[in-house]
C-alpha cells in the first residue's frame, strides 16, 4: 500500500525514532508499504518517519538499469535495515542528494566516504554491511532521518537561507 509522504517542514521529521522491539507482522507490513511508497515516488530510500511512523527502520533500493535503458527496483534487492548503527566511518565525499520529504530539491552534501553498519533484518537477524559508494551515502541520508535530521540541515548557512526562501515560496504557491 502506498502511504503519504511526510513533507518538510512537518514537525514529525524532527522526531528521533524509537528502537524496534517487535519483529512481527506489523513491521513486515510497514516495510512492504515503505517499498511500495518509495517505488511509487521514484525514490532510492525511505525511513519509516517519512511515512509518519517513528521507528528505527529504513529501506534502500538502488535502481538497476534494465536492457531498455530504464530503471527497475526488484523487491528482492531492497535493503531493509532495522535499528541500524554505524560502527565505522571514514573519509569524506560530496554527493548530490535529494529527498522524498523535500521533493524537487537537490544539493551537494558532504558525508563519510566509507561506512560499516550493523543492523537487523525484518526477522530480527543481525547483519553487517559496509560500502564506500552511493550505498554509503544513501545509508547515512536515511539514518539521519532516524535522528530527526533532513539533508538540508547539512547545507551551508547561505545555501540553507536560499533554500528556506525558495521553499516557503513553493509552499505558498501550492507547488509542494
Amino acid at each position: 500500500m502506498v502511504r503519504e509522504i511526510v513533507v518538510y517542514p512537518d514537525k514529525r521529521l524532527k522526531l528521533i525514532s524509537k528502537e524496534v522491539t517487535a519483529f512481527d507482522g506489523a513491521l513486515h507490513d510497514l516495510l512492504d508499504d515503505m517499498y511500495d511508497t518509495m517505488c511509487a515516488r521514484n525514490g532510492v530510500g525511505l525511513a519509516a518517519i517519512q511515512v509518519g511512523v517513528d521507528v528505527r527502520a529504513l529501506i534502500i533500493n538502488i535502481p538497476l538499469e534494465d536492457a531498455d535503458g530504464g530503471d527497475e527496483q526488484p523487491k528482492e534487492n531492497t535493503l531493509e535495515m532495522i535499528n541500524p548503527v554505524i560502527i565505522e566511518q571514514d573519509g569524506s565525499k560530496k554527493f548530490q542528494e535529494g529527498c522524498l520529504s523535500v521533493p524537487g530539491y537537490y544539493e551537494d552534501v558532504e558525508r563519510a566516504k566509507h561506512v560499516k553498519v550493523e543492523y537487523f533484518d525484518r526477522h530480527g537477524k543481525k547483519h553487517t554491511i559496509e560500502d564506500d559508494d552511493f550505498l554509503a551515502v544513501a545509508i547515512q541520508h536515511e539514518m539521519d532521518h532516524l535522528e530527526g535530521k533532513v539533508f538540508i540541515e547539512k547545507l551551508s548557512y547561505t545555501k540553507r537561507k536560499k533554500f528556506e526562501k525558495e521553499w516557503k515560496r513553493k509552499i505558498k504557491e501550492g507547488v509542494v
